[in-house]
Formats: C-alpha cells, structure tokens, sequence
C-alpha cells in the first residue's frame, strides 16, 4: 500500500501521512525543545523516523521571499532534512510554495485563508495549523504526480510544472 508524506520544514513542522486514497493516517505539527543544533537534530530524527521504505514523499520548496527570525532555522531545517533524506535513498519532489498554493486553491498567489478553505471545499480538510496544511497540500502533490486519475486543471498543471524527484544518483 502506497504512502504519501507531506513535510513543510519550519520551526513548527508540518507533516502529514495519506494512504493511497488520500485518507490521513498521520497529521501532526513537530516541535522539538532544546538548543540548536540538538533541537534541528531531533526534529531530523523525528521525521526522518516516520518515513517507511516505498514511501513518496514531498518536501515544501523555500521560500525565498520569507524575511524574520526563523528564516534562517527554516533554511538550515530544509536543507538538513534533505540530506537526511538523500542519505537514506528517500527520493522526493519539491513543490515551490506557490505551487502549494495554486494546487490547494488555483491560484499561486492564495493566502492562507484561501488555503484553508480551499483545502475543505476539496477535501473536507480541516486543521488549525498553516503549517500541517500546506503538508497535507504537499502529501496530496506527491500523490497526484503519481496518480493523476482524480486531479482538477490547475492541480494538473502544478504536476505537469514539477520536475523529477530528487534522487540519490546524480549525474555526471
């Protein structure tokens, strides 16, 4: 049985676990207390620890427009949890943030308001937290590239915009 993990790195990480029907098995916000580096390490570790072997999973891309003080968290967590993943062979996709938006609502340009009721009038989604949100948006990407059966026009055109996973082999 097919998983789809969706992951939005930040201090307060979504992520969010579908089975092959889109239903959640798991939805959480991850936080971790300490210092850095041990509270990255452990936030690592933590998501790193629910992907299963066969898993598909997407990482929210950066957003590189995002000023304040956990940017920089924000950048050193997403690159970190992609060499955690490259190092274990877990390839993924990368949805740009406006990507996330345009699949959850049609237009890349959403705000989270208009996430959040995107998100329920598609998928009868509901969650308090923006980030658990764009995860489950992110998990429903991974799964639509890999299963376009059920998606609308503008969810088409995000996959058909999105580039091949990310793989441990690079080329030379």
């Amino acid at each position: 049985m097919a998983r789809y993990v969706g992951i939005d790195p930040s201090t307060k990480t979504g992520l969010v676990i579908l089975d092959e029907e889109g239903s959640v098995i798991e939805s959480e916000e991850v936080t971790k207390e300490g210092v850095d580096p041990q509270r990255m390490s452990s936030l690592i570790d933590y998501i790193v620890s629910k992907i299963q072997p066969g898993d598909r999973v997407g990482i929210e891309g950066f957003s590189f427009a995002s000023k304040g003080q956990g940017v920089d968290f924000q950048y050193g967590l997403g690159w970190a949890l992609r060499i955690a993943l490259f190092k274990k062979g877990i390839h993924y996709i990368e949805p740009a943030p406006t990507q996330v938006k345009k699949f959850a609502t049609g237009k890349g340009t959403a705000d989270k308001t208009e996430v959040a009721l995107g998100l329920f009038k598609r998928y009868g989604y509901e969650n308090k937290s923006d980030n658990v949100r764009d995860a489950f948006t992110v998990a429903q990407i991974v799964r639509g590239y890999f299963n376009q059966e059920k998606l609308v026009s503008h969810q088409r055109e995000v996959i058909g915009a999105m580039k091949n996973p990310v793989t441990k082999k690079s080329k030379k």
